[in-house]
């Protein structure tokens, strides 16, 4: 039996209210919760315990806050909001559309629904089912459609005006949603099937597309510490261990509300950005930050990791990676690092890395390995598809990043047009290095080590390739023994997608 619940509160668009934010904090302080974090979509998350659970609801039903436990049914509106002024400049869409086309929804979408201005990398554009990417034509959008729990995407043939966003939102999760599959974990989803009957059944403002999307280059802006716009301040804070505390965040509120800052923001890299910060209050801010011990200067190759909600093993490998790279002191600027540790998880990344199973009995994954993939161009608002790396051990895993992250910049510098890999050039020693010699499957690249053996299969660690049984195959292509072939464990094979 699970001890704790997990309360979720959605803020539209990152949008959050001090005044609410508050009163969902006091809530919290009074069944004794000293922590929360926020979300990839721009959600509040309380774990509670369950002794605890009953006092929390009632509270927060008695302040008319929306909450749900334990699920997802409405997985938020994302949009790129908080970037509005401080990451995005020379463009139409204002804090006044956002809020229009937010005020326009008179649902709660059971779809992910993103909204984002296309002069921007910061927040991901392409991670909800329903995409809206404002266009170069004022108040007119491009839509894409991800269908749910597939991998296939639709670009609407219109641009649809402003007005139009919230009601043809509705009426398309609608039709997915009655569609008997055919849109909805569909093999192979008809996106102009679904443009028909949505455009039958309904006039709307829309026009021609005259151009199809570019996706601006990714490159994520420092997003932490105090930064200067114009006459004014903005305030990112960011958490290694994304958790904030509830009595730190109850006084940001309070400041907020002093201050006259109506609203700060929940961004899609769990942290939280407060704009229009006035000179005279900066000392104000900085005070706040001190009592509670609160850093915001942290390195940029830890603030460019995207993490599942909630993945404490996600974490870890998290600070096991950029302990590494700070280790080599690898650079990483303009790259976005993801880790997927669950199956239907979606993660924002140039470079992917993703845990896979070698076996599953009952639910429960055994002897797990890791791929590293590319996503198109690295952009991450680009399909992950391409596989650098694949089949490696957890410790093989920093070296490997490292070769990928070389092959981004290698790739930026040539200028091309898709990702192409290849198997890094090795750099000149600074002194001997002595082989260490493993077997690879030339089939699927999986390793023998015999350092590590294999456990799962009853091979003890220290048993030579050599000594292994004739019968001996590939644990995951089932490739004979003779389909292997030593190699150096430094300078691995990579797959080509």
């Amino acid at each position: 039996m699970k001890n704790s619940f997990t309360i979720k509160i959605n803020f539209t668009g990152g949008i959050i209210s001090p005044g609410d934010l508050m009163h969902i904090l006091d809530a919290a302080a009074l069944s004794g919760i000293k922590q929360v974090s926020f979300g990839l979509r721009q959600q509040l998350f309380i774990e509670v315990a369950n002794e605890k659970y009953n006092k929390l609801a009632e509270t927060l039903k008695g302040k008319d806050i929306a909450f749900e436990v334990d699920t997802d049914q409405h997985p938020n509106i994302v949009s790129s909001y908080p970037a509005e002024e401080i990451f995005i400049t020379k463009t139409w869409l204002s804090e006044g559309v956002y809020k229009d086309i937010f005020d326009a929804f008179d649902y709660v979408p059971a779809l992910k629904v993103n909204i984002s201005d296309s002069k921007q990398s910061f927040t991901p554009m392409l991670t909800g089912n329903i995409n809206w990417v404002a266009s170069d034509s004022l108040h007119f959008w491009h839509l894409f459609i991800r269908f749910p729990k597939t991998n296939a995407i639709y670009e609407w043939p219109d641009i649809v005006y402003t007005n139009d966003i919230a009601v043809l939102t509705k009426h398309i999760e609608t039709v997915i949603k009655n569609s008997d599959k055919q849109f909805y974990d569909a093999p192979e989803p008809d996106g102009t099937l679904l443009y028909s009957i949505v455009m039958q059944q309904q006039q709307y403002n829309v026009k021609a597309a005259e151009t199809k999307v570019v996706f601006p280059p990714f490159m994520l802006p420092y997003y932490e510490g105090f930064n200067r716009v114009n006459n004014r301040y903005w305030l990112g804070i960011y958490r290694r261990d994304e958790k904030f505390s509830v009595a730190f965040l109850q006084q940001v509120c309070s400041l907020c509300l002093v201050t006259k800052i109506g609203q700060l923001c929940s961004t899609p890299w769990k942290t939280i950005i407060i704009k229009g910060i006035e000179e005279k209050d900066r000392n104000l801010w900085d005070a706040v930050l001190g009592k509670h011990q609160i850093n915001v200067r942290h390195a940029a190759n830890e603030l460019n990791f995207q993490v599942e909600d909630d993945c404490k093993e996600g974490l870890a490998l998290k600070n096991f990676l950029i302990k590494h790279l700070q280790q080599d002191d690898t650079r990483t600027f303009g790259i976005c690092i993801g880790i997927k540790t669950r199956r239907k998880s979606e993660v924002f990344s140039s470079i992917l890395v993703k845990k896979k199973p070698l076996f599953t009995v009952g639910g429960v994954d055994f002897f797990s390995r890791y791929d590293i993939l590319c996503a198109k161009d690295f952009n991450p608002n680009e399909r992950t598809g391409k596989i650098f790396s694949s089949n490696n051990y957890k410790w093989m895993l920093p070296e490997q990043l490292r070769r990928a992250i070389i092959g981004f910049y290698a790739h930026k510098e040539n200028g091309q047009q898709t990702v192409s890999i290849k198997k890094p050039k090795k750099e000149a020693p600074l002194k001997e290095e002595i082989p260490v010699w493993i077997h690879q499957c030339t089939q699927c690249f999986t390793v023998y080590d015999a350092l590590v053996g294999e456990p799962e299969n009853d091979i003890a660690a220290g048993t030579l390739f050599e000594n292994l049984p004739e019968q001996y195959c590939c644990p995951l292509c089932e490739a004979p023994k003779e389909m292997f072939t030593p190699i150096n464990k430094l300078s691995l094979v990579f797959k080509e997608a």
